[in-house]
């Protein structure tokens, strides 16, 4: 995909359609004295001029085609014609597991629950199935305790040529977190039609979350592998510790990466729900997953959660809701070239979405983002960012904020009855902040373009932009301030309200702001 980034001064242009031009521009509501002065102590004076429109036309982007991913297809990806061999033996030295098992303290955790030297049932070379699992494992470690339903005491390890499939025959699949169970996949993974719980064998139900330290089953899949989830349900999941958030798809980690030499794993998630998880969904250094058409209720720190490094991702007609600490949908560290599109992601306990660290050349398009606790959509430090077709309505902070971040393109978004800002620009200096910033590396730049679309009725104003490197507004909608006086801009656009909206409103002309010693600085 690709998203240039415009050279030289950019623009600011608009041709508004205001209520009534007449009426609207009667309306204006001056910057406030304060306001000016403020931006004025920035050091940073612009000019107001005309300039073209047509660098803005851009068409309609192409969404990628998401029909394949469906139940029918992964269920096609399964082959069955070797048996696999399942072993039950010790958890020192598998690959697979050194991330749990190495040094004294993790050891003890599992010799303290499973009261002896920690082991795992192996699933290896070939194909198994759950219910043909049960019959080869003592029923001490793994037994069906009622028809169709499977309650595991030890973690289930898919060996590197191992295929396991979790299906139908399965009615819930529970892992004991008292006895330590949890899932991890180093070949191929199958779960559909069925449902998987982390289980507490003492209330004889889901482990519902406690705390962030306690203990809870989880599903990793390491670098190498395939992992497909089809019409199921995974609930009670995961704890903060690293690779045991929920649903985790993996990269070994480096100094593994370099020794094992595995490929980038990936995989599908369709048609499923995610409940009660610490992360719903969380990647990292992965390419190509779908996640597709899923349900992610009430999580506890994020519904969907890509990171570090992974790339080409699709994730798209999901529902989340209810996250409880942080944001319904998050891509962090350099997440780049994925797309973000027709999801629902609302009343979530901080943003709906958000783009972050350095992700970049993504697309995030036709997304519902709505009463949300903070902002909407949010994008940090993260360049080169396409928003289309979003509706961004009624979240408590601003509609859409972006911070230390440059051509950023919004064309044909709607925001709406936001509690702030509609479009709010603004940078920070994060030098003395917890930030690594050797790790997490920024810029205190910001530089918008919007495109038609709509920013309507939110509290502080249709848009605010701090101290941009530029700005351009063509085609774009504001109607029905809230504010009686009219619509009004901040920030650096509220300085030169007069002049913008001579040009915008009654001129219909596009407007440039461009700052004066940017301009000194290309003439030199």
């Amino acid at each position: 995909m690709n998203h240039p980034a415009r050279k030289g001064s950019i623009s600011l242009l608009a041709g508004a359609m205001l209520l009534a031009s007449t009426t609207a521009f009667a309306n204006v509501e001056p910057a406030k004295p304060a306001t000016v002065a403020k931006e004025l102590q920035q050091a940073k004076t612009y000019t107001v001029s005309s300039a073209p429109t047509a660098p803005l036309e851009l068409a309609k982007p192409k969404l990628p085609d998401v029909s394949g991913y469906t139940a029918e297809a992964i269920a096609a990806k399964i082959v069955r014609s070797k048996a696999g061999k399942i072993s039950v033996r010790r958890m020192m030295q598998e690959d697979a597991l050194k991330d749990f098992i190495g040094g004294d303290n993790k050891m003890a955790e599992w010799v303290v629950r499973q009261h002896g030297i920690p082991q795992a049932i192996f699933v290896d070379d070939g194909y198994m199935n759950l219910k043909d699992l049960a019959k080869k494992v003592p029923k001490q470690y793994f037994s069906e305790t009622s028809p169709g339903v499977f309650l595991a005491k030890l973690p289930i390890v898919v060996g590197r040529h191992g295929i396991l499939e979790i299906d139908k025959q399965t009615q819930e699949l529970r892992l004991s977190q008292e006895a330590g169970a949890f899932l991890v996949n180093d070949g191929q993974l199958f779960v559909r039609d069925t449902k998987i719980t982390g289980w507490r064998e003492k209330d004889n139900g889901p482990a519902t979350f406690n705390s962030p330290k306690e203990f809870r089953p989880f599903l990793l899949s390491w670098g190498g592998t395939e992992t497909y989830i089809a019409n199921s349900k995974i609930a009670s999941f995961g704890y903060a510790n690293s690779k045991s958030y929920g649903v985790s798809i993996s990269q070994y980690t480096p100094n593994m990466a370099k020794v094992l030499k595995r490929s980038e794993p990936t995989g599908w998630i369709v048609g499923s729900e995610f409940s009660d998880m610490w992360y719903g969904f969380y990647c990292y250094e992965t390419r190509d997953f779908v996640v597709k058409g899923n349900t992610y209720k009430d999580n506890i720190v994020y519904g969907i959660d890509p990171h570090d490094r992974s790339h080409g991702l699709i994730i798209a007609d999901n529902t989340v809701f209810g996250t409880k600490k942080k944001h319904g949908i998050i891509i962090s560290r350099e997440v780049n070239d994925s797309f973000i599109f027709n999801n629902r992601s609302y009343d979530n306990k901080l943003s709906g979405l958000v783009i972050d660290r350095n992700s970049v050349n993504n697309l995030i398009a036709h997304n519902e983002i709505y009463q949300n606790h903070t902002d909407g959509i949010t994008l940090y430090e993260s360049a080169d960012n396409l928003l289309w077709g979003n509706r961004v309505l009624s979240n408590r902070r601003h509609g859409i904020r972006i911070r230390n971040s440059v051509n950023i393109r919004l064309y044909e978004n709607v925001a709406m009855a936001n509690g702030l800002t509609g479009v709010y620009g603004h940078i920070k200096d994060l030098s003395n902040t917890d930030r690594d910033i050797k790790l997490d590396p920024f810029d205190a730049q910001v530089s918008l373009i919007v495109v038609g679309g709509e920013l309507a009725a939110n509290g502080s104003g249709p848009l605010s932009i701090d101290s941009p490197l530029s700005v351009e507004l063509y085609r774009v909608s504001m109607l029905a301030p809230t504010k009686s006086s009219g619509i009004s801009f901040t920030g650096i656009l509220g300085e030169r309200q007069d002049e913008i909206l001579d040009l915008l409103v009654r001129q219909q002309k596009a407007v440039l702001i461009d700052p004066v010693e940017r301009q000194t600085e290309m003439r030199d």
